[in-house]
C-alpha cells in the first residue's frame, strides 16, 4: 500500500496564530505516526506559481491515515487556529510504488 503524504502551502497572516497552531497540531501528528518530512520557510520555486511562504509536507502510512488524521477531532481543534492565522492550501497525494521489475 502506498504512502500518503499531506501537502500545506500557507500564506502566514499571524505568525503568533501559527506557532499556536503548531503547538495545537504537533501532538495529533505525534499520534497519527505522521513523519514531518519539510517544513520550509523559503522553498525555492522552480517553475511556475506557488502559494504562500511556508510549505509542509507530512507522511503518513497511507492515503487512508493521512485521511484519517485530518478529519479526526484531534486535528480538528487545531485547524481553526491554522485557519485564521494562514491562507492555505492543502492535499492529501498518494505515494507512488515503482513496479516488480520485468512486470
Amino acid at each position: 500500500m502506498p504512502k500518503g503524504y499531506v501537502i500545506l502551502t500557507e500564506s502566514v497572516k499571524d505568525p503568533a496564530g501559527m506557532d499556536a497552531y503548531s503547538r495545537a497540531a504537533g501532538p495529533s501528528i505525534a499520534q497519527s505516526g505522521a513523519a514531518v518530512l519539510a517544513a520550509d520557510g523559503q522553498p525555492h520555486l522552480l517553475e511556475g506559481e506557488w502559494h504562500g511562504d511556508r510549505t509542509v509536507v507530512l507522511e503518513f502510512d497511507s492515503v487512508e491515515a493521512a485521511r484519517a488524521w485530518y478529519e479526526s477531532e484531534a486535528y480538528g481543534r487545531a485547524k481553526p487556529l491554522r485557519h485564521a492565522a494562514a491562507d492555505t492550501n492543502a492535499v492529501i497525494v498518494s505515494g507512488f510504488e515503482m513496479p516488480p521489475r520485468g512486470q
